[in-house]
């Protein structure tokens, strides 16, 4: 290894601070838990106020890409009849966990194609507990 990779993987390390996240691949269905601050003004005490929470983004991952510090993943979902995605970054002290709701089957790496399908045309079929699934759990 050389010495950007090393840094890299300590940097990894400090970031996710033991924390493992799941395999996941495009496809799988995601719950991802996004720490939230929200930033007030008190009038009264002309202090800023600030709150942390947890709030949590369903949807399907639609492609994953990158490597090493730099990789992030893609999350899809339909709110109010209206599409919304959000890309994470996988070392990112913002995302708090994730959590594989269902796995899918597909063919791709990038599932950009969901984009322009609604209902029926847009699910994906659920995979089978396969030799990797079950060595995995």
């Amino acid at each position: 290894m050389n010495l950007i990779q090393t840094l890299e993987a300590e940097q990894m390390q400090a970031i996710r601070g033991g924390k493992k996240l799941p395999d996941f691949r495009a496809g799988d269905t995601l719950k991802v838990n996004v720490k939230v601050v929200d930033v007030s003004f008190d009038e009264k005490t002309k202090q800023t106020k600030t709150r942390e929470r947890i709030q949590a983004f369903e949807g399907v991952c639609i492609a994953r890409q990158g490597a090493g510090i730099n990789e992030s993943f893609t999350v899809r979902k339909i709110s109010y009849g209206e599409g919304v995605e959000r890309v994470f970054p996988i070392f990112s002290p913002l995302v708090d966990s994730v959590d594989v709701v269902r796995r899918g089957k597909v063919r791709r790496a990038k599932l950009y194609y969901l984009r322009g399908r609604r209902g029926k045309s847009a699910r994906i079929a659920e995979r089978q507990n396969s030799r990797e699934d079950v060595s995995a759990s």
